[in-house]
């Protein structure tokens, strides 16, 4: 599992796992994201069961099991939290932040130890260590209950799936032209996100905030100018297209 520190200020730190190389054939790659600050850290869409052990030898290069006394899932999906069977004995004092629509679906991946924290629809505001999260939400992007992070101190958006693209092993970490990059996100965007509604009212929301890295579950991340190409990309592509009228 390959790291990369996004962000260090201090004590506050944002670091990347992604680019597997042990990752099996047929699995969807994942970003996931580690938020330290002070002596706590929380581990944002910890990934898939096939990953628990990777992830867990990368995490603890960073920061004590003890330590980590969050975790955040932004929806329901295996990709996100199927390990969460796995971090509940890893991680037995930690609290799970996700949205109150999913608790019963996502205690199907096992969930004895680690307290469910239901995130309301209108999201909320955490403190972890000496900043402060914000849980923003992007319901119907995809999943009908989602929410993404957003930290203000450092600039950082946590987009889930939002400008996520399917890629092959060993591309760019970063985007660096949305000419090039607008053509491998369509077809998720177009098929994945299911209403106009949710996508401008998501647009809204984030359009107000000053996103210095966009960091998608999948895939690429986001700098500026790249930030408010791909809002303008992602506000005139049509989505729902399954639905033929």
């Amino acid at each position: 599992m390959l790291a990369t520190v996004l962000y260090e200020d201090g004590d506050h730190r944002w670091t990347m796992f992604a680019r597997d190389p042990g990752k099996p054939d047929g699995i969807i790659d994942t970003n996931q994201y580690l938020i330290q600050s002070g002596d706590e850290a929380i581990l944002l869409d910890p990934g898939g069961i096939e990953l628990f052990a990777p992830m867990l030898a990368s995490v603890l290069k960073y920061v004590p099991a003890e330590g980590t006394t969050k975790l955040f899932a932004s929806h329901q999906d295996p990709d996100i939290i199927s390990s969460l069977g796995l971090w509940d004995q890893a991680l037995p004092n930690a609290d799970l932040y996700s949205p109150w629509l999913w608790e019963s679906f996502i205690r199907h991946f096992g969930m004895n130890n680690i307290t469910y924290k239901a995130i309301p629809d209108e999201g909320m505001t955490i403190t972890l260590g000496r900043i402060q999260l914000q849980f923003i939400p992007a319901h119907y992007l995809h999943s009908s209950g989602n929410f993404h992070v957003w930290d203000a101190k450092a600039g950082i958006l946590m987009s889930g799936d939002v400008g996520a693209a399917l890629e092959e092993p060993g591309a760019p970490l970063w985007v660096d032209s949305m000419e090039r990059h607008g053509p491998k996100m369509k077809k998720f965007h177009q098929r994945w996100m299911p209403s106009d509604a949710a996508k401008h009212d998501w647009i809204r929301r984030v359009s107000a905030l000053d996103i210095k890295i966009m960091a998608p579950q999948h895939g690429r991340l986001f700098k500026p100018p790249h930030v408010a190409d791909f809002l303008r990309w992602f506000d005139q592509l049509p989505v729902g297209v399954a639905i033929k009228g």
